[in-house]
């Protein structure tokens, strides 16, 4: 059961998505929902200490806090409409190193929900994602920036390739698989086959959780793993994806797979992703 969620909280737009979203989420189960935002410190560039006007360092500080605080405003006052249990935080931290605060945050909750990376921002929110997930333990909703609805449950896609962190990411989503009108089991058609992989031993799973789930092999033909599940999110009218999250942890140093990174990329539904 979803009862404790944690998203990040954001000032650059004047419509903090990912929050809304974190929110429809905790009043479909009833959850409580904390919203963290990071005061950044200024960034100083390589070789500049000392020749950086105090003025400007100062300016910066005031423009993070002044998002900071904006946002924890807007995330408020939508909890209260929305008459959610609610708490704020603002965090100082360092913009690589806010990526790991989240994730170890994030240990202490049973969901994290964050932004989906826009280009124009940088990569900070590229490693809000990849530190959520591969620090905290826990599953993360990633919410498209072009999401304008809240969760929504009429069909949702479980990807399945039989290995380990899709299987965390099915077990991890099943609160949500239960509340789902349709649930495909995705799986992209490979020359090997096994019982695993075919699905029906993870089909018989959710059967004895009460989902009722469909098996849809979809042959690759020549497209990337990320290309075929998109295009059946597409086709499908699909409302949310559930997968593994695949790449590595080094340190502070967070490497994110190809297919993982081409659905967040391109991604046009939220993305429950374990790892």
């Amino acid at each position: 059961m979803i009862k404790d969620i944690v998203v990040n909280l954001s000032g650059k737009d004047p419509q903090d998505f990912a929050a809304d979203y974190a929110i429809s989420v905790a009043t479909t189960f009833g959850a409580h929902v904390a919203g963290i935002a990071f005061l950044y410190e200024p960034v100083i560039p390589d070789g500049t200490l000392g020749g950086v006007p105090v003025d400007l360092i100062e300016l910066q500080r005031e423009e993070s806090s002044k998002a900071a605080k904006a946002a924890v405003s807007r995330f408020e006052a939508a909890a209260k409409t929305a008459a959610v249990s609610a708490e704020t935080r603002i965090i100082d931290a360092t913009l690589g190193g806010a990526a790991t605060v989240l994730g170890r945050i994030a240990r202490r909750f049973d969901l994290a929900v964050v932004a989906q990376a826009q280009r124009e921002h940088g990569a900070s929110e590229e490693l809000m994602i990849e530190g959520a997930l591969f620090e905290s333990g826990r599953p993360i909703i990633v919410v498209p920036y072009i999401q304008k609805r809240g969760l929504a449950l009429e069909r949702v896609i479980a990807c399945w390739d039989g290995g380990r962190t899709a299987a965390r990411a099915i077990a991890d989503a099943m609160p949500l698989l239960e509340r789902a009108k349709a649930v495909d089991i995705v799986i992209i058609a490979e020359e090997r086959k096994n019982d695993e992989i075919s699905g029906a031993t993870m089909s018989e799973h959710l059967a004895r959780h009460g989902v009722t789930a469909s098996i849809k092999r979809i042959a690759r033909g020549g497209l990337g793993v990320e290309d075929v599940i998109l295009d059946y999110v597409a086709d499908s009218g699909a409302d949310l994806v559930v997968m593994g999250g695949y790449g590595h942890s080094r340190l502070r140093e967070f490497i994110l797979g190809g297919a993982t990174r081409g659905i967040l990329a391109a991604m046009t539904v939220p993305v429950l992703m374990s790892h």
